[in-house]
């Protein structure tokens, strides 16, 4: 079982962010299904003290799936100062019951991604996805495709990397240029910004990659 949620936390990462002087923070939580809303009081205490103290700092939140709960998504979000809200699908649809927990799946992650771009337009949504557990290229790409379907803005692809022994076994490496056909398919699907490398993970340059994304809206519009 976790141990109870740090009521000291809020204050003490917008105090860390303060103090690092960030431009961009990606503020990353774990799952807390054990908590009647799966942490998003929590999470929304944390992000609300952050702003306050750096209101200049453009924030990201790289979420749970809140166990598939879109009214705990719902109170998280109603009028969160947030510039990007994340959740990974972390693999492509076949293989969730080899990669994820049982309680998770793909199509749990694409409702939270869709009801977040629901519920709040104005906010950019992210996901990331990893290669080399088994999937095909072909299915990488049929996946950023729901991913868009799903208003998704943002999208990275990195390689899976096997922790220790204990873990599942890299199944591939694909080539760099594979990773690079991936971006042509993403910008070709309308995703406002991808990241995609064999050392690419979720967060990898967010702040960049929000400011790519930025721009390319502005241009939209003019």
């Amino acid at each position: 079982t976790p141990p109870p949620l740090d009521s000291d936390e809020p204050e003490k990462l917008a105090d860390a962010i303060e103090t690092m002087g960030l431009k961009h923070a990606v503020i990353t939580v774990v799952n807390r299904d054990d908590l009647d809303d799966s942490g998003a009081g929590h999470y929304r205490r944390c992000l609300e003290a952050v702003r306050a103290r750096s209101p200049t700092v453009t924030l990201e939140l790289l979420c749970s799936d809140l166990a598939g709960d879109l009214d705990d998504l719902a109170m998280l979000l109603d009028g969160l100062e947030l510039e990007v809200f994340a959740h990974n699908v972390e693999c492509v649809p076949r293989l969730d019951s080899t990669v994820r927990d049982a309680r998770a799946s793909f199509s749990q992650s694409i409702s939270i991604l869709k009801e977040s771009k629901r519920l709040r337009p104005d906010i950019l949504t992210k996901s990331s996805i990893m290669v080399g557990l088994g999937e095909t290229d072909e299915e990488v790409n049929q996946a950023l495709a729901l991913l868009k379907n799903a208003g998704v803005d943002l999208v990275t692809i990195g390689q899976y990397l096997a922790p220790s022994d204990r873990y599942l076994a890299v199944h591939r490496f694909p080539e760099p240029a594979q990773f690079d056909a991936w971006t042509i398919v993403a910008e070709g699907l309308g995703f406002l910004g991808c990241a995609s490398g064999p050392l690419v993970r979720s967060s990898y340059r967010a702040g960049d990659l929000l400011a790519k994304a930025t721009a390319r809206l502005r241009t939209q519009m003019d």
